[in-house]
């Protein structure tokens, strides 16, 4: 099923292996589609069976998940997402190319010194004269129904996720909270402007 479904949909796994990491042993596939606006990549880490599994779309932050930067929240909550996979023993998490959620490497560094200068992460993008967010949601579903998954217990705060997740018949039973216990303030302005700005379910630091 899940080859018919990657013919259909333009899908196409280029490779797959083993992978032993310090959260857990999971299996990585690699995804490279066309759906019409250019060639993307995403991978996705798989562990055990995919029946409801508990899911996480992470967006690619190279400053945040590799450079451990404190501007953000993105790599607490990937290692907090891939502890919670490795802990409930079955899940997904989908890593996409949609660094600076979906504007790119460059325009962000550009929109950080926007930022310096007293803008937030919204008005940064806005005076590029680029999205608020760029990203969409396509090929994580057809990832998804690759994988045959139908139904997900989706580890997310953004609204947005859970919507496409809906629009696209993938039943979303439960949204899981992906916010990391202890940030540095040097994250708390950016956090702010995700709720009230980008309306993610954020609880307000105390």
């Amino acid at each position: 099923m899940a080859a018919t479904e990657t013919v259909r949909a333009g899908v196409q796994p280029v490779a797959e292996a083993d992978f032993p990491t310090r959260w857990g042993h999971f299996r990585i596939y690699a995804f490279e589609a066309d759906l019409g606006a250019g060639l993307e990549s995403a991978l996705a880490l798989r562990l055990g069976e995919l029946e409801t599994p508990l899911l996480r779309i992470h967006s690619q932050c190279l400053t945040g998940d590799v450079f451990g930067s404190q501007r953000c929240d993105c790599r607490a909550q990937l290692e907090l997402s891939l502890a919670a996979i490795a802990a409930s023993g079955n899940g997904l998490l989908i890593y996409e190319d949609k660094e600076g959620r979906g504007i790119g490497l460059i325009n962000k560094i550009r929109a950080y010194q926007l930022q310096d200068r007293g803008d937030d992460t919204v008005e940064a993008n806005q005076r590029l004269g680029l999205p608020a967010d760029a990203r969409d949601y396509r090929l994580p579903v057809e990832m998804l129904r690759w994988f045959g998954v139908r139904r997900v217990k989706l580890m997310t705060n953004n609204p947005a996720k859970i919507e496409a997740l809906a629009a696209a018949g993938i039943e979303v039973v439960e949204r899981v909270a992906c916010q990391p216990p202890a940030l540095s303030t040097h994250a708390d302005r950016y956090l702010q402007t995700k709720r009230n700005k980008l309306g993610h379910l954020l609880t307000p630091k105390r």
